[in-house]
């Protein structure tokens, strides 16, 4: 890799180690959000398309539930994606103009998708059967936006494709021909399916006195929903695994000890989660999947950096000190999550209130 093909990094006003820190801090909660909408709206489509009265009401709660959680969706994932321009701007900001036609594109398909979300949210009872494509609709485009980022993700660490740009300056370079794409996707987007499930069962157990019989129905549906899909993700991961490169095998089998427990410490959750499911213990399942989450979020940090080492370290990175924009932030974060907590409990006081 020609180093001038790579932008010099900016200067950062605080040791990197905050940035990592606060990365992998709101990574997770995004994920979390993302599984949540992803997999269940595709269980919502799927109960919508079934019929039945019970099937039908669950539907109708992750129909209303969707615009909220999107909202979420998108929040949570600003802050990542700011910190991670932060810690690798050189390589995120040139991977983004690699591909920049696809990658604008996510503003207005998201757009779509986001009323999308709405009409299927209070059209519901009035589009009947049809609602069945228009959730369907929004599930293919929440999709595309998934596989834009994957590929942005997996394109800022192949330095060796940036020099493509000179036949290529249209904006439409994309890494499904790399050998890890598609197996990286499908593990993602399998396990948002998989984790979604679960937050299905707890959305089915909100109000559970109101309405035991959909509580029990979301519950079971969540569990085996989680249970089918995350055994048939374990076979994507491994795949996955060995499409890695050498080195990066490596990483997780020795190369380095850190790395090595926090993946033995995922399989470790992955196989409590499925033991929990399959005993039908929600509650145990469900705090092993959180935990999986935040493990997976710190093994694809190590991931990153081990494919970027021989060229970029974050120990590089040039402090010039200003501490004040970093307490600003904390000060505003605080005040956000404030304001946050506050809405969600007048959003609960007031679907209380409707039901």
């Amino acid at each position: 890799m020609d180093p001038l093909l790579i932008p010099q990094p900016d200067t950062i006003p605080v040791a990197w180690g905050w940035f990592q820190f606060l990365l992998l801090l709101t990574f997770p909660l995004h994920l979390l959000a993302m599984n949540a909408m992803l997999g269940g709206l595709a269980i919502g489509i799927v109960q919508h398309f079934q019929g039945g009265t019970i099937q039908r009401k669950l539907s109708h709660r992750i129909a209303v539930a969707l615009p909220l959680v999107i909202a979420f969706v998108v929040n949570l994932g600003v802050a990542p994606l700011l910190f991670l321009q932060v810690l690798y701007g050189q390589f995120v900001y040139s991977s983004s103009v690699l591909m920049g036609y696809y990658w604008i594109m996510i503003v207005p398909i998201l757009i779509i998708g986001y009323y999308g979300a709405y009409f299927y949210d209070f059209k519901w009872a009035q589009l009947g059967r049809f609602g069945v494509w228009v959730g369907l609709f929004v599930f293919i485009i929440l999709l595309t936006i998934g596989f834009f980022f994957t590929n942005n993700m997996l394109l800022m660490v192949s330095t060796e494709r940036f020099a493509e740009y000179f036949s290529n300056r249209d904006g439409t370079m994309l890494a499904t021909g790399q050998t890890e794409f598609w197996a990286r996707y499908l593990h993602m987007m399998l396990g948002a399916l998989a984790i979604g499930g679960l937050f299905v069962g707890l959305l089915g157990r909100y109000k559970r006195s109101a309405d035991p019989e959909l509580a029990d129905h979301a519950e079971a549906l969540g569990l085996k929903t989680f249970f089918v899909l995350t055994v048939i993700n374990l076979v994507v991961g491994f795949w996955y695994f060995l499409t890695l490169p050498k080195a990066q095998v490596k990483l997780f089998l020795g190369g380095n000890w850190g790395a090595t427990l926090f993946f033995l410490i995922a399989l470790s959750l992955a196989a409590g989660a499925l033991w929990a499911g399959y005993k039908k213990k929600f509650a145990v399942t469900f705090a092993h999947a959180v935990a999986l989450v935040v493990v997976m979020s710190f093994l694809r940090s190590w991931l990153r950096s081990s494919y970027l080492q021989d060229i970029f370290t974050l120990d590089q990175l040039q402090v010039i000190p200003q501490y004040s924009p970093m307490v600003f932030f904390i000060v505003t974060l605080v005040a956000g999550i404030i304001c946050v907590a506050w809405m969600l409990l007048k959003t609960a006081r007031a679907l209380s209130q409707s039901s």
